[in-house]
């Protein structure tokens, strides 16, 4: 926080007003079923994206991140639309969101800065919305409802970064509890908190730091896809569906859309029972769902990569007697991060020889960092 403040008093020559920031997310267990009506189990980070801001002097609203170097700007007005660059799309669809509620948002200019990697499916984007939608209390002393404030921040990534997301994310960064993770219904909206007190236990993120070209359009495909299967098993949508519904009426399916949909049933089952089993402290459990998680990805869904395959597998080595329980690909996939439960006496070395092979074996290196359940967002 402190040297996002600097920065923005060295560019405007006084200090900030308005503080707030958010965390990016990590999903333990549950992907590709939040579109789907389905459960996901995430948690927040606690890493953060941090916005500070002063008023301007008119009616504009300029932004500078630190995290790329780029600046952008964009006048208030009551059409507002998509620009350029496009990362900053993010807060100029929360700002529109603001306005549809007849909150009138005031020049402001702001500088950014964030810890959360971006483009690694730890959801960036989202603690960007959330954070300036943070910020927009603030400044403004209208306090939202939380859930619609998380619709609010999903609905600007649909309109102004094509983003076809699911509630997942702005869900667990705006509302976040920390040393727990949320099991959420997708459908229902309704929220249980799953509490991972266990200080012997730790998250791993290993960010492959490659995000291959096949991920651009293939995250609406997928959801295209399962809207047809589901259509074909003559159901709301796949969180309706059931394993034995699907196996009577895989002699009619294609099979592509039998594949996607037998993703999504079995990885509501798992996450369910993941949720049950840290309830239990059941961590090699858990681990286990895990790597199933990403076998069902990989080869049903289809959404892995050599990268992500390649960190996987090289924790499934280590095994539970070198302290890891489970790992799997997170996030939309072809690239970004893995995420894996490990014992958190053990996670340094874990870390370095997954860091060790990754290299050796891609050439590239991994960026390699632990987390325990962090809290939501927050104005400061």
């Amino acid at each position: 926080m402190a040297h996002v403040e600097l920065m923005f008093e060295r560019i405007h020559g006084r200090p900030p007003v308005w503080r707030a920031s958010a965390p990016g997310r990590v999903n333990l267990i549950g992907e590709h079923t939040d579109y789907n009506d389905g459960f996901v189990l995430p948690m927040a980070l606690e890493q953060r994206t941090v916005i500070v801001a002063g008023p301007s002097a008119d009616k504009n609203v300029t932004i500078r991140s630190l995290t790329n170097g780029e600046s952008a700007s964009f006048k208030l007005s009551a059409n507002l639309h998509p620009i350029d660059p496009p990362w900053v799309n993010y807060v100029v669809g929360v700002v529109a969101g603001f306005q549809r509620l007849k909150i009138r948002v005031p020049g402001f200019d702001a500088v950014i800065g964030s810890e959360v990697p971006l483009g690694g499916g730890v959801s960036s984007s989202a603690a960007l919305e959330v954070s300036t939608a943070t910020l927009l209390e603030a400044m403004t002393g209208n306090q939202l409802d939380p859930v619609k404030k998380a619709l609010l921040c999903q609905k600007a990534e649909h309109e102004f970064a094509g983003v076809p997301c699911g509630i997942m994310d702005q869900f667990i960064s705006v509302m976040a509890r920390k040393d727990h993770l949320l099991l959420l219904d997708c459908r229902s909206q309704k929220m249980k908190w799953a509490p991972m007190a266990d200080k012997q236990v730790t998250v791993m993120i290993i960010n492959t730091n490659v995000r291959h070209k096949l991920a651009d359009g293939e995250y609406a495909k997928r959801r295209s896809e399962c809207e047809a299967a589901a259509r074909a098993l003559k159901v709301q949508s796949l969180r309706d569906a059931t394993q034995s519904q699907l196996q009577g009426a895989q002699k009619r399916m294609d099979p592509l859309l039998y594949r996607r949909a037998r993703h999504v049933i079995t990885e509501n089952d798992r996450t369910l029972e993941a949720a049950a089993a840290m309830e239990r402290g059941d961590w090699k459990r858990v681990g286990t769902l895990m790597f199933a998680s990403h076998a069902s990805l990989r080869d049903d869904y289809e959404v892995s990569c050599n990268e992500l395959d390649l960190v996987v597998d090289t924790a499934r080595s280590i095994g539970s007697k070198g302290g890891v329980y489970g790992c799997r690909m997170t996030g939309g996939g072809f690239g970004g991060c893995a995420v894996a439960l490990v014992k958190t006496n053990a996670a340094r070395q874990i870390g370095n020889q997954i860091s060790e092979t990754y290299e050796i074996k891609t050439q590239n290196q991994a960026a390699i960092f632990s987390s325990r359940p962090g809290g939501g967002a927050t104005a400061l």
